[in-house]
């Protein structure tokens, strides 16, 4: 009772104290990408918050699973460099004891991780993509905040406006600089409206004039108008878009036979799979020596975790060409990182049963010796 609670105790804490630390950089990392996003108009600003929070959502089993492998690799090698593996191993404990605490700690994480990886991540990747797209369908006028300078969505337009009216549909005092076939042209207006004409966007500038500068030559052209009409682009079609694969529910991946729907199955079940290998493999990996500080363990569980997982990704991408059948791909590389886990703990734990006898017989040697050579001493 003293051994598993004593264990479990120190795994929560170390997983919480980690789990804190990779959610503190990550989110810092996460951050600096969506606010450079959101400068180049890839969604509103006003949405950095939201899509903030999704994109966590999307990254947190990965940071789950590598918490709870950090913080057994942590726990088990202090055990060993403070000698307290060897007072367990003296007292009967042996490798495979030490798998019911760690089981018993990891399930509600394991169950974290499914829940996320199986419903919480799909649901983010929707969301962020549903305001990705909203945006994407307004027009290049209502992207604009009043007062900045904004790029449009194809990167061949920037538009100033001075205010919105008529419910964000058209802008007042109107600057926008095109460049196009070695032309640049600086258009200046009063007003500014977004129209949509048989599938084509159009803005309609009234009180005006265009200054079209020839890139080459420098020749300047400058004319005024009343009202213009400028073709924008295609009127977005909120239908033609396929669905984003991540964005799908586990059940309709599981419905369905297209290799890519079977391709991120295998990348969400394979990723709950690979967060109980992980302890497993912690298991397996951690050593340590109260005579011999040292944290190479440490490296080779992190080499481990990133070879490991970039094998998971692998996978998905055999499975999308059709190389690999999903199942297939599920017992090959998690299943056989399972046996080799449990293979490993087995091994070692017939290496310490060896030696045990060993230390057996040589004790009493070890003992006529002292007293023999005490005995010269003297």
């Amino acid at each position: 009772m003293l051994f598993d609670s004593s264990v479990r105790k120190e795994l929560w804490r170390s997983f919480m104290g980690t789990l804190v630390v990779l959610l503190t950089v990550v989110l810092t990392m996460v951050l600096i990408r969506v606010l450079s996003q959101a400068t180049l108009g890839a969604f509103a600003p006003a949405d950095v918050g939201l899509i903030l929070s999704y994109t966590l959502i999307g990254q947190m089993p990965v940071m789950v699973a590598l918490s709870l492998f950090v913080s057994v690799i942590m726990v088990l090698n202090r055990l060993w460099r403070d000698s307290e593996m060897v007072v367990w191993q003296s007292s009967g404990a042996r490798q495979f004891n030490f798998l019911r605490p760690l089981l018993r700690m990891a399930w509600p994480v394991l169950a974290g991780v499914a829940v996320l990886t199986l419903v919480a991540r799909p649901w983010g990747q929707g969301q962020s993509q549903q305001l990705k797209d909203r945006f994407e369908r307004r027009s290049d006028i209502s992207r604009v905040a009043p007062g900045q300078f904004q790029a449009s969505s194809d990167g061949r337009r920037v538009f100033f406006i001075d205010s919105h009216s008529d419910g964000e549909r058209t802008g007042k005092n109107v600057f926008m600089v095109m460049s196009e076939n070695g032309q640049e042209a600086v258009v200046t207006a009063k007003e500014g409206q977004i129209t949509l004409e048989k599938n084509q966007r159009f803005l309609v500038l009234t009180g005006g004039e265009r200054t079209q500068t020839d890139l080459q030559t420098g020749e300047k052209v400058l004319s005024r108008f009343r009202q213009a009409k400028i073709l924008v682009g295609e009127a977005p079609d909120s239908q033609s878009g396929a669905p984003d694969v991540r964005s799908l529910p586990t059940v309709d991946l599981l419905l369905s036979h297209e290799l890519s729907y079977k391709a991120e199955l295998v990348w969400r079940v394979g990723l709950i799979w690979a967060s109980l290998n992980m302890v497993l493999a912690g298991l397996s990996l951690a050593a340590g020596s109260a005579r011999r500080n040292s944290n190479w363990s440490m490296v080779y569980a992190l080499l481990v975790f990133v070879v490991y997982f970039n094998l998971l990704t692998l996978t998905q991408t055999w499975v999308s060409k059709g190389k690999l059948s999903w199942i297939a791909a599920l017992l090959v590389v998690h299943g056989g990182l399972t046996l080799a886990a449990l293979t490993m703990i087995w091994w070692r734990d017939g290496a310490s049963l060896q030696r045990k006898p060993f230390i057996r017989r040589a004790g009493p040697v070890l003992t006529n010796l002292i007293k023999g050579s005490s005995g010269e001493r003297r």
